[in-house]
């Protein structure tokens, strides 16, 4: 479901998280995938298992390396390090 060239975020729009990294990455310019997890369930199964938890957003990063419910400072700072923005 991952890319190595893309970032894949999986979350939900009930979740103000999500929203705010969403948003983030939008306002960046930056492509991702977004994956809803209301609209594809089971994909909650894959983000779990990428994350080792059941806490979202789940943001995972071209080097295959993610982030559970990262701050924006988090994310900015890892776009910077794989030079996306």
């Amino acid at each position: 479901m991952t890319s190595t060239s893309t970032i894949t975020m999986f979350g939900a729009d009930w979740c103000r998280d999500c929203r705010r990294t969403k948003s983030q990455l939008d306002e960046l310019g930056v492509a991702y995938q977004y994956v809803d997890l209301m609209l594809d369930p089971k994909a909650a199964d894959v983000a779990r298992e990428i994350s080792g938890r059941t806490s979202i957003p789940v943001v995972v990063y071209p080097d295959s390396t993610h982030h559970v419910e990262p701050s924006n400072a988090d994310v900015e700072s890892k776009l910077r390090e794989l030079a996306i923005i």
